[in-house]
């Protein structure tokens, strides 16, 4: 951080902006509160331990998701990407989206 007579540049004050900025915005959730909270801390533990590597994140949140609230969830981390399913959480953290579903978990007729 810079001091009151120093210039940072551009990039570093989008930086600091951008690390100010750092929470998680989920889009859409059917799950009730605390199975809610806890799935995004899950997510947000994940991305943070696997930087970059979404692969592994990913593989440890459906891991974590399967033990704590049996087995058949999906986990989907990435960028750009879309999707249409049901018992679902869909959030960002940061410049990444995170989706997460129980997968088998369609409603009658659907």
């Amino acid at each position: 951080m810079a001091d009151k007579g120093e210039v940072i540049s551009d990039k570093e004050a989008y930086e600091n902006l951008r690390k100010s900025m750092n929470y998680a915005l989920v889009r859409n959730c059917d799950m009730n509160d605390e199975m809610r909270q806890d799935s995004v801390d899950i997510v947000i533990t994940a991305c943070e331990k696997f930087q970059g590597d979404y692969e592994a994140a990913a593989r440890l949140v459906k891991e974590t998701m399967d033990k704590k609230y049996n087995e058949s969830w999906v986990v989907v981390i990435g960028e750009g990407f879309t999707f249409e399913v049901k018992h679902v959480l869909w959030m960002f953290l940061n410049q990444t989206a995170v989706l997460c579903y129980k997968a088998g978990a369609r409603q009658a007729g659907a």
